[in-house]
Order: structure tokens, then sequence, then C-alpha cells
């Protein structure tokens, strides 16, 4: 039973570091940005742990982590549902001068923040 233990605490151990780690990127944005998913699962070097990061997000509800600035990679507020109006998200971007596409969806080549160090970029050409 001591090994079962110790492999939970190394796993529970491993998530709280991901999650760490994900929630200092998010406070990196700048007011004014938003970034992804993806973007977050990129930096952290595990490209396709972009879920893992939503769940990191939404452990984070009622924290100084300004998660609202994370959408998916289309622009839309997929996190919306989490806060604790649904119209929080919106209100919380354009409070800080983000601005919107007619179908909702943020204006990704204008407000994208990219990672030191993202190579890819995403929609900063």
């Amino acid at each position: 039973m001591a090994v079962l233990h110790s492999k939970a605490n190394v796993v529970v151990s491993q998530t709280q570091n991901f999650y760490a780690k994900v929630y200092a990127l998010v406070r990196s944005v700048p007011k004014g940005k938003v970034t992804t998913y993806g973007a977050i699962a990129e930096a952290l070097g595990t490209k396709l742990s972009a879920r893992m990061v939503g769940y990191a997000l939404h452990a984070a509800i009622g924290s100084d982590v300004p998660a609202h600035r994370v959408v998916n990679r289309y622009g839309a507020l997929t996190g919306r549902h989490h806060f604790a109006h649904p119209n929080l998200m919106k209100q919380l971007l354009l409070d800080e001068g983000v601005t919107f596409n007619s179908d909702g969806t943020v204006k990704m080549e204008k407000h994208f923040y990219t990672f030191r160090g993202n190579k890819k970029g995403y929609f900063n050409k």
C-alpha cells in the first residue's frame, strides 16, 4: 500500500507543478491580450496538453489568475461558463480593451499574445 500511496503523491505533485506553471504563464499575459490553451501547453513543452491547461484554469476560479485572458484557438470564449456570470469573461476582456469580431470571437490578429521562445507565433506573423 505504501508504494501506491507514494505513486499517488507523485502524480498529485506533478499535477500541482503543472498547474503552477500554467498559472505563471497566464499571469504573464498583459492586459488587452489573450492567449490560447494550446499556446500555453506548447510554451510548457507539452503541446498535446491543452485540455490539461483547461483543467488547471478551472481549478483557479476565484483566484488571482486572469483566466479570462485564455480563449480557444479561434478566439471563442469557451471558458465563459466557468465564471460567475456567462457574460463576465467578455466584460473583463472588454474592460481591458480587447475587441471582438461580429461573431463574438476575439480579434486574435490584434490581441494574441506570444510567449517568448514560442516560434510558431500563431497570429503574430
